[in-house]
């Protein structure tokens, strides 16, 4: 039994234990052959701290693996399901690891203070002192060992990990025990970063809530990197792409953005990006002096204005979120007639503007940019619409049929249609909405059109939120900017007379879902099924992993239909539709190998339908851009730059750029790029929309009043 349990261990950590065992000996002999001149206990006391210290963390290191190995049998005993009792075995073994951390911290200072104490017994002149090293022949040598052996323990824990046995030792090939054990690292990581930031309350749930949901979804996705595949698909990855960037699309059968569009687009665009009134984005315009800048556009040092300010829900005491709103639009503060300023998971941050000169009410919603939104981000799994969330398309799609869309973004875009909308006004019988009061009939704004615009996740739960108001709002429409794929592709589609998605170049918001993720593990294991130094155990491993996935999923569907699982693979990336089309030029190394059906690959290769396959893949609804998609793409390949170079390219007034309607399906395959992250900044896409419109020699001022159309 204990030969078992001495084969789990890491070599590095064995290794550790010796030295750390040899610490103890040879600081017991040396202090039971001290010179009768050292029994002082200021001079000795380095070597018993360093000695002590020895011992506690060979203690520690015996019971951290033993509550590694308890959390690891409790996930092996039930893998699929959530429990408590997992959830506390890992606490249990996480503040263990932490305590050796602080006893490795406590021997890298014992040993530095040790060569400290041992340096002040060596004269000026080379020769030893009355202390420790006033000794010869082996006394002398065990000294010096004792040393280096403690020097090198303490430098050698930096770097070993906290591990002591390995985790593979335990789970070996099975992916259910790898993705939970990865939903407890999400899970209690994510409770801790929200609690670091003020969020407390999270870290005392106990039953499942969104947390679990995004750890669950973390999990599955990262689960195959443990079996030691994961650098190779990230590569092989990168190497798809490059080939794509390599023949770049062609634009030249697209057809040009709607002129009317871009310039309502890029006239409200800069009410969606001023709802974002926290530091995050000025950290991005301003580096350097973003605290600076939050703190002038907070109106933190003009507090006497606080009075002429309008009073949002949830905003502070000076009403500083109101302030950078109204600061960066450049508007009076009546024009500002509602917000709320929020920080829980699924409920979005809104302002109401009223413009009465271009007769037009503007609801911006804002983007990710606290942790509770990347929650509402997280939470991607499908969920079937209901009839109240489909309003608007009741003469667009059959309401009978069922319909999905981002679990996390269909709930804020609910909560934020009760807000508007759903609650009536206080004092008030009638159950009529803040919007309805506002331009109902014989109302303060009687006629006026609504525009409805948000950036990444805001621009999402604005499409939604426009989709259900419609039927109540006809002379409505949605911009947003940079969205994310949240609804199916009969939604998308229905909604495209008054929703318009605008996605700049490479964007990775526009491009990210479960399923595109997925994909980048496909287009992974072929590109090493078309290496001919590749292995064939491990190409072979690799697909029997994606199978059963596939195969598990398929299994829940049958068992309990209500369930929508979101972990299979629909979609082939592009270089096998090109193999598809090319099959002369095609030569596959292992051919003699998968031409059995049996064959894993084969197999799984079967599971994944082609992109222009006739047949949907109804248990993992994919996720699109909703209505219209306008896809600006530089005239030249100037983001080919690296990526510390590509920061301030938004200044470079050079660069031009030109607007097509794409096909929302050309934007389910997941872009590695330089610019992936930059181009989702909101003022590069404010700055491609202003370089199309002077190109088509098109202008947008919002002081002008036919910018927008009523």
């Amino acid at each position: 039994m204990w030969i078992s349990r001495l084969k789990r261990v890491r070599k590095t950590i064995m290794v550790l234990g010796i030295a750390n065992l040899a610490v103890i000996v040879s600081g017991g002999v040396l202090t039971l052959v001290s010179n009768s001149n050292c029994d002082s206990t200021a001079q000795l006391f380095p070597l018993y701290a360093v000695c002590v210290a020895a011992c506690v963390k060979l203690a520690v290191m015996v019971k951290v693996g033993s509550a590694q190995e308890l959390m690891a049998m409790t996930i092996m005993e039930s893998p699929t399901h959530y429990s408590l009792e997992r959830k506390m075995k890992y606490k249990t073994w996480l503040w263990w690891t932490r305590f050796a951390m602080v006893i490795t911290l406590l021997q890298f200072i014992g040993a530095t203070y040790l060569m400290f104490r041992v340096s002040t017994f060596v004269s000026p002149d080379g020769l030893p002192r009355h202390c420790v090293l006033d000794t010869r022949g082996w006394k002398q040598t065990l000294q010096v060992a004792f040393l280096i052996t403690v020097c090198f323990v303490a430098l050698a824990q930096c770097f070993t990990g906290s591990d002591i046995l390995q985790w593979r030792s335990f789970y070996a090939t099975q992916d259910d025990a790898w993705k939970a054990h990865y939903q407890e690292v999400f899970d209690h990581g994510i409770r801790e970063v929200l609690c670091c930031l003020g969020r407390r309350e999270y870290m005392g749930v106990i039953e499942e809530d969104e947390v679990c949901s995004v750890a669950r979804l973390l999990g599955d996705l990262v689960s195959y990197r443990a079996s030691g595949t994961g650098h190779l698909e990230f590569l092989a990855g990168l190497a798809l792409l490059q080939n794509n960037n390599q023949f770049p699309e062609s634009h030249e059968d697209y057809i040009e953005a709607p002129a009317f569009h871009l310039q309502e687009a890029a006239t409200l665009h800069k009410f969606a990006e001023a709802a974002y009134t926290g530091p995050l984005l000025d950290v991005g315009r301003n580096p350097a002096l973003f605290l600076c800048t939050w703190i002038c556009r907070q109106g933190i040092l003009t507090p006497w204005s606080r009075k002429w300010r309008p009073k949002l829900d949830g905003d502070n005491w000076w009403r500083g979120h109101a302030a950078a709103f109204l600061k960066f639009i450049d508007f009076p503060a009546h024009v500002l007639r509602r917000g709320r300023i929020c920080s829980e998971k699924c409920k979005a941050t809104y302002f109401v503007v009223v413009l009465h000169y271009l007769r037009c009410v503007v609801i911006a919603v804002r983007g990710t940019e606290t942790a509770e939104d990347l929650i509402t981000d997280g939470l991607g799994r499908a969920c079937s619409l209901t009839d109240e969330d489909l309003e608007g398309l009741t003469n667009h799609i059959h309401v009978m049929d069922t319909h999905y869309g981002h679990s996390g973004i269909v709930e804020a875009a609910r909560d934020l249609f009760m807000q508007i909308e759903g609650e009536p006004k206080f004092g008030e019988s009638e159950s009529i909405g803040f919007l309805s009061s506002l331009i109902g009939d014989g109302c303060e704004c009687d006629g006026y059109s609504i525009r409805i615009v948000g950036h990444s996740l805001g621009g999402a739960i604005a499409s939604l939120l426009g989709v259900r108001l419609r039927c109540r709002f006809p002379n409505l429409y949605v911009y947003a900017y940079g969205p994310l794929p949240c609804v199916d592709s009969d939604v998308a589609e229905a909604c495209s007379e008054f929703v318009t998605s605008i996605v700049l170049d490479n964007e990775f918001s526009s491009r990210l879902s479960y399923g595109s993720i997925r994909r980048l593990q496909v287009a992974a294991l072929k590109v090493l099924s078309q290496d001919p130094k590749a292995d064939t155990a491990l190409i072979f491993r690799l697909a029997r992993r994606f199978l059963s996935a596939s195969k598990r999923q398929r299994q829940n569907v049958v068992e309990g239909e209500e369930a929508i699982p979101s972990s299979i693979i629909t979609v082939e990336d592009s270089a096998e539709a090109e193999v598809r089309q090319h099959d002369e030029e095609f030569i596959n190394p292992f051919h003699e190998l998968v031409a059995s059906t049996d064959n894993p690959v084969t197999q799984f290769m079967e599971t994944v339908p082609t992109r222009g396959g006739e047949e949907d893949d109804d248990e993992a609804p994919e996720m699109f851009l909703p209505g219209l998609v306008i896809h600006i793409v530089p005239k030249v390949n100037n983001m080919s730059v690296p990526i510390w170079r590509g920061w301030p390219i938004c200044d470079v007034t050079s660069v031009g750029y030109k607007a097509y309607v794409a096909k929302r399906e050309s934007f389910k395959e997941l872009m590695v790029s330089p610019s992936m992250f930059l181009d989702h900044l909101p003022w590069r896409c404010r700055h491609a929309m202003h370089k199309v419109l002077e190109s088509r020699n098109l202008f947008c001022d919002l002081t002008s009043e036919p910018d927008i159309v009523v």
